[in-house]
């Protein structure tokens, strides 16, 4: 909005003018200026800023502005120069243009809005400007026109050169509005974009890990549009743009240097025209400003005069940014012999009585020495020298010219000679010249300087635009001499150590607090380090990690060693329970089998083997399976072990109890076989209290993600309805041993209830210490935990129960009667009458 407007004061300034142009023109370029205008067959135009304006100052009146008595820009003067050596050059060739002659008019362009006679001058044809109907015959008196070069000034006068289409091909306007081809349709350039300097300004910046940075401007054009780049750039990199200040001729520099300061600031890029950051440069010398970074921009950053102040060193590292500077063969010589026949011939310029000057006269220019132009600030003279070869070649392809000559039967109109610009291609020592869609080269080469200790701008790196350069951006670190002797610290805030996120402290990203990452999560620095991202649920990570491992899968395998060991016990177990069965029913008549129970000792053996074989069922990979079988065939044949033990122990208290004090019910009992009715009813109740359950909610195979944060446990889930038949099994139990300990002063040659109180109290301290376990531990040792005690459960009775009575069928037989049987239970029925 801001170019806008200002183009529109420019345009209305130029309706103010348009009606004194007719009559002013004639009178105004009369004067004769050899250094500003040469003749030829084809006439170059030039603008250039050899004296600026600084100064705003408002007229009520039209008026033109005498540029001569403005002040004198020295680095202007020698891209003046690089000009009429470049149409020197090409003149004294006879391979770009042989037998055509290329004159120029050239004006001194010291303001962006009271110079508007120069450029209607340049579009007029033979002192006046027609408006035709056809403008693609319209011949203008310069068929192109190199500069101006400040981005405004490019801005205010392009439009009406694009009114016919007249190409401007400009050697220092670096804004990248400029390449926008609807406004600016005829405007090409040698000079790199304002997108290219500060992109490599953005290298620099992230090379030396710096994130915390000002930016200085000035208030022109080029400078606000760099900035804007500087800002859009920023969204995609960690650099922080901590202070941004525009430059003008009301600013305090100590305020600002102060704040520099008081914002912990080393990183400060200059991007401002010349004026401006060297009075900003000299005010940070004065005010003692030490130990800073300073990025010069392309303007100053190859300045001869800075490195030569006093204190420069003290205020700390300058890197500058410049187009890569190519020698021009002959024109050191060239500006000898300028300065030659400028001495010996006047060249000021004439002057109206009304007192208007036609600025192509330099009263000063006589004053500056050859050498002073070849020592001058050489950043835009290749730009300028290839401008000027642009447009030769463009009228070399248009003339049809070889080596015999150019055609003189083609018109050439400035649109024609647009479009051939736009298809440039050739090569000029060394460098290619072409543009691309926008009018910009294709191909620039920067140099990254550094001010040595010398006061020389030494090279120490390079960035090509070249997109076919395999190494594009490149420093050379050893080259640059720190004033700290290292690279220096410019962050907001300290890295954060690996495995701590961010926490955004205060508006800028760059500034932060460091917060280590729990457990189970990680932060990632490439897509977020500002927060601490969950693992997967089947990953897991240590406090403060940049990454989440995948969690290991644990179960028992077939081929653990303790897996191994559980299962060949219970083969052990099943061959002892194979073995007793056979041993009882060899003695099956024996009274030591009946008093074990006789037909029930071989029930209990049978489901002992039966609950035994979940074992097996523990170890491998959980299956729906396997999970249902282990607890299956345990719960339900251990129940029935249970059921015959609490039977037995209700016989043995009626045999020697019941018997002699309740005869009848003890003769009911023996009369109804009631101890296998009660048997059926476990076993049918349990069987019916595990088909419902397992049916409704099966235990099924899970992974527990929950008690080991690196391990995924597979084991068996069961469902809280386990309770219900977990009931059963403690009543069983526990009516076994209240029937036990009633039967504790029985015979002592003949207490089976000794025998089951026993194994009752091995079966309860197995389940007690596997439930702590459970309790304590969540591995996958678990299983095995679980499989031992069912192991436990099955040898306690083996052990407690079977294998004394074994002992006594084998190694006691006198025992083993009929005889020894009654006489131990008339000795007790005796004791019990006698009491």
């Amino acid at each position: 909005e801001a170019a806008v407007s200002a183009t529109m004061k420019h345009l209305l300034t130029l309706l103010v003018m348009l009606g004194s142009f007719q009559h002013a023109l004639p009178e105004s370029y009369s004067c004769s200026a050899s250094e500003f205008k040469l003749d030829g067959e084809y006439i170059l135009g030039g603008l250039f800023d050899i004296h600026h304006r600084s100064s705003s100052v408002v007229y009520n009146r039209p008026v033109i502005v005498d540029c001569s008595r403005q002040s004198f820009t020295l680095s202007s003067y020698r891209m003046f120069q690089v000009m009429r050596f470049a149409v020197q050059e090409i003149n004294n060739s006879s391979l770009i243009l042989p037998n055509v002659s290329l004159g120029y008019e050239i004006f001194d362009h010291c303001s962006d809005t009271f110079n508007f006679q120069a450029i209607l001058n340049m579009i007029s044809r033979n002192g006046s400007i027609q408006v035709l109907r056809c403008v693609n015959e319209y011949v203008s008196k310069v068929i192109a026109v190199a500069g101006p070069f400040r981005s405004m000034e490019s801005m205010t006068v392009a439009p009406l050169f694009a009114m016919n289409l007249i190409p401007m091909v400009n050697y220092g306007s670096s804004s990248s509005v400029l390449s926008d081809k609807w406004k600016y349709p005829s405007f090409l350039r040698t000079t790199a974009s304002n997108k290219d300097l500060i992109q490599l300004i953005i290298l620099i910046i992230q090379h030396f890990n710096w994130n915390w940075v000002a930016f200085v401007s000035s208030g022109d054009e080029n400078s606000q549009n760099g900035l804007q780049l500087f800002k859009s750039k920023l969204k995609d990199t960690k650099i922080c743009l901590a202070y941004a200040k525009e430059l003008n001729e009301m600013s305090d520099h100590y305020e600002i240097l102060q704040q520099l300061e008081d914002l912990s600031i080393e990183v400060i890029i200059v991007f401002a025209r010349q004026s401006s950051a060297v009075a900003f440069i000299k005010s940070a010398i004065k005010h003692n400003i030490h130990s800073k970074v300073w990025i010069a921009g392309d303007s100053w950053s190859l300045n001869k005069n800075l490195p030569r102040l006093s204190g420069i060193k003290a205020i700390g590292t300058i890197i500058g940014i410049t187009e890569t500077v190519m020698p021009l063969p002959g024109f050191k010589d060239f500006v000898y012999l300028s300065h030659t026949q400028r001495n010996n011939r006047p060249t000021t310029c004439e002057q109206t009585p009304s007192g208007r000057t036609c600025n192509q006269a330099c009263d000063l220019c006589s004053d500056v020495s050859p050498e002073e132009i070849i020592g001058e600030n050489p950043s835009y003279s290749f730009a300028t020298y290839s401008a000027i070869y642009a447009m030769a070649h463009a009228l070399h392809n248009l003339l049809l010219c070889d080596i015999k000559g150019c055609s003189d039967n083609v018109t050439v109109y400035p649109f024609m000679l647009l479009q051939e610009l736009k298809r440039s291609n050739f090569t000029i020592l060394n460098r290619h010249i072409e543009f691309d869609s926008n009018g910009d080269p294709t191909c620039t080469s920067y140099a990254i300087v550094f001010w040595n200790q010398s006061g020389q701008a030494q090279k120490v790196g390079s960035y090509e635009t070249d997109p076919a350069v395999d190494v594009p951006f490149s420093i050379n670190n050893t080259k640059i001499h720190w004033y700290a002797d290292q690279v220096p610290v410019a962050r907001c805030s300290p890295e954060c150590s690996e495995g701590f996120a961010k926490k955004k402290d205060g508006l800028h990203q760059c500034c932060f607090q460091c917060n280590v990452c729990p457990g189970m999560t990680y932060v990632n620095y490439t897509d977020n380090p500002y927060s601490c991202i969950n693992c997967r649920k089947t990953e897991w990570s240590k406090p403060g990690s940049t990454f989440c491992t995948q969690r290991s899968v644990e179960y028992i395998p077939f081929t653990d060693p303790v897996a191994i060991t559980l299962m060949f016990s219970t083969g052990v177990l099943l061959a002892l329970t194979l073995a007793i069965v056979i041993l009882f029913a060899l003695n099956y008549d024996k009274p030591v089998v009946k008093s074990a129970g006789g037909p029930m000792c071989f029930l209990l053996l049978g489901c002992l083997s039966a609950s035994s074989i979940s074992v097996f069922f523990f170890f491998g990979k959980p299956t729906v399976t396997n999970c249902v079988l282990r607890y299956f065939l345990f719960l339900l044949f251990y129940t029935v072990c249970l059921g015959c033990f609490a039977v037995r122990s209700f016989q043995i208290v009626c045999i020697f109890k019941m018997a002699t004090k309740f005869p009848k019910i003890h003769s009911w009992w023996v009369k109804h076989n009631g101890q296998w009715w009660l048997i059926a009813i476990v076993f049918v109740l349990q069987l019916l209290l595990l088909t419902t359950v397992f049916t409704a909610s099966p235990p099924t195979p899970v992974n527990d993600m929950t008690s080991y944060r690196d391990q995924i446990i597979l084991k068996c889930a069961m469902s809280r309805t386990v309770i219900m038949f977990l009931l059963l099994t403690i009543v069983l139990a526990s009516l076994c041993f209240i029937f036990s300990y009633m039967g504790k002063d029985l015979p002592k040659n003949y207490n089976e209830s000794k025998a089951i109180t026993l194994y009752l109290l091995f079966l309860i301290l197995t389940w007690i210490t596997f439930c702590t376990a459970s309790i304590l531990y969540h591995g996958k040792y678990l299983q095995l935990f679980n499989a031992m005690s069912v192991l436990s459960s099955s040898y306690s009775i083996l052990f407690c129960y079977f294998l004394p009575k074994c002992y006594i069928i084998i190694f006691q037989p006198q025992k083993n009667t009929q005889q020894h049987f009654q006489g131990i239970i008339q000795r007790y029925t005796q004791n019990i009458s006698s009491k």
